[in-house]
């Protein structure tokens, strides 16, 4: 995966460097512009100097005199000590009207037709060089002042001012890229630091991280940390408590399966040996009905995602539920009477916990109920809430462990019991915010109520 350092400094060095481009090439377009400028002006300055020199009032013979004296100082215009490498790249031309030059510096170029048109202008002479040129029109002396400059003078010049600000643009990026490098290490020391010490914990270890000081950004990274440290341990702490529980409850039913089936190894007759075997099966029923009860308990224990609940049709669900339970009541000669109204009992709940709710509660009734016994299932609304009904003609319940009736693996007795049924309800009961109530009947028997919120 790609560093958050690297993603990072190749996002600013980027929009440095395109930044730095995009003002290299204005400035590169404003350089050029600028120093067009600068030497059209001195071409037309130097035009109208020239200009001035020639209009100076001397009498035919000097003015003789004086362009030979021009012609012979331009013609010593050479690289020396005390010039400059340009010198003869700037040349000066002048005609009079019958097209004859006065004065021309050495440089200067020679064309087929002198230029006539006054002002700027971009010629190129007979040796296919380009020029830059300025022509100053003086009617009143009868003189066309030409001053030219060659094109590769001012591309050099542009060359060495870009080359003098690129380069220390480009220097100062990879030191500023540098500087941002070590800048970005330097903020993202906590996060280096978060993971060092995680790296270094105990593979184990499920303790809350403490790190002090944290930037404020790495705050919540340590919460949710924290909160997924507390989940692992929490669902650790439910296979604990599943793998105890199991180990508890198991062993005494295996146990007594080994002894009646080492009874059956030794029964003597039939009827010994079919006692055995009833018995034995009778075992291995209460011992997958145990398994059951277990793994339903695991699936109901609080979890960090539950389920989303779902609104339903109370009745639908019971009606349905109560289909698969009947002809397993009628194998135990149990009669079963469901009491529902054909208006709706809407709530929000998971179809599977109230299958699993409604299985406990029959199965309670069932085991509690004598022969040829009626279990009645009634669904009522009342007071905001949907209540779920399930009366057996059994003993009933001892007013002093009713308390007790909701823990795990108690018992009130009964052998086929594994003392899970009624925590299990009362854990549907609590996730769906309803409860759980055990009365005792005035004409015998028990009735549960499963008290769930309505929902319209």
């Amino acid at each position: 995966m790609t560093s958050i350092r690297r993603r990072t400094l190749t996002l600013i060095i980027g929009l440095l460097l395109a930044g730095l481009a995009v003002l290299s090439l204005f400035n590169l377009h404003d350089s050029n512009h600028e120093i067009a400028e600068v030497y059209d002006a001195q071409l037309a300055q130097n035009a109208r100097l020239l200009q001035g020199v020639m209009r100076m009032p001397l009498a035919s013979k000097e003015h003789a005199e004086l362009y030979r004296a021009f012609n012979t100082a331009l013609s010593e215009a050479v690289p020396r000590g005390d010039g400059h490498p340009y010198e003869r790249k700037v040349a000066f031309q002048v005609w009079n009207p019958g097209g004859e030059v006065l004065v021309h510096t050495a440089s200067a170029p020679s064309f087929n037709n002198p230029p006539t048109q006054p002002g700027f202008s971009d010629v190129v002479d007979l040796k296919q060089r380009h020029w830059r040129a300025f022509l100053l029109e003086d009617p009143q002396n009868g003189m066309r002042i030409w001053v030219g400059e060659r094109d590769d003078v001012r591309a050099d010049l542009v060359g060495r001012i870009v080359r003098h600000t690129l380069w220390p643009n480009v220097v100062g990026s990879l030191l500023l890229a540098a500087m941002v490098w070590l800048a970005i290490g330097w903020g993202l020391k906590p996060l280096a630091n978060m993971a060092e010490t995680l790296r270094a914990r105990h593979s184990g270890s499920l303790e809350p991280l403490q790190l002090t000081p944290l930037p404020s950004e790495l705050e919540p990274m340590q919460a949710a940390l924290n909160r997924m440290l507390a989940q692992i341990q929490e669902v650790l702490g439910r296979e604990r408590r599943f793998i105890a529980d199991a180990a508890h409850e198991m062993r005494t039913p295996l146990a007594v399966l080994r002894v009646h089936a080492q009874n059956l190894l030794e029964a003597g007759t039939e009827q010994e040996r079919r006692e055995s075997l009833e018995f034995l099966i009778s075992g291995v029923d209460r011992t997958s009905r145990l398994v059951y009860q277990l793994l339903t308990m695991a699936r109901l224990e609080p979890k960090p995602n539950p389920p989303l609940l779902q609104r339903i049709d109370l009745s639908e669900t019971v009606r349905n539920s109560l289909v698969q339970l009947t002809p397993w009541l009628l194998s135990k000669h149990l009669e079963l009477i469901f009491d529902v109204s054909e208006q709706p009992f809407h709530v929000f709940a998971n179809p599977a916990a109230i299958d699993i709710a409604l299985n406990n509660l029959i199965t309670n009734a069932a085991n509690f109920s004598p022969e040829n016994g009626v279990i009645t299932v009634q669904l009522s609304q009342a007071d905001g809430f949907c209540n779920l009904t399930v009366d057996d003609h059994g003993p009933g319940i001892d007013e002093s462990c009713r308390e007790r009736l909701f823990e795990r693996f108690y018992s009130r007795g009964t052998a086929q019991g594994a003392g899970l049924g009624l925590t299990i309800v009362n854990t549907i009961a609590l996730r769906l915010n309803g409860r759980i109530e055990l009365v005792n009947r005035a004409e015998g028997g028990l009735r549960a109520t499963l008290s769930i919120p309505a929902r319209e």
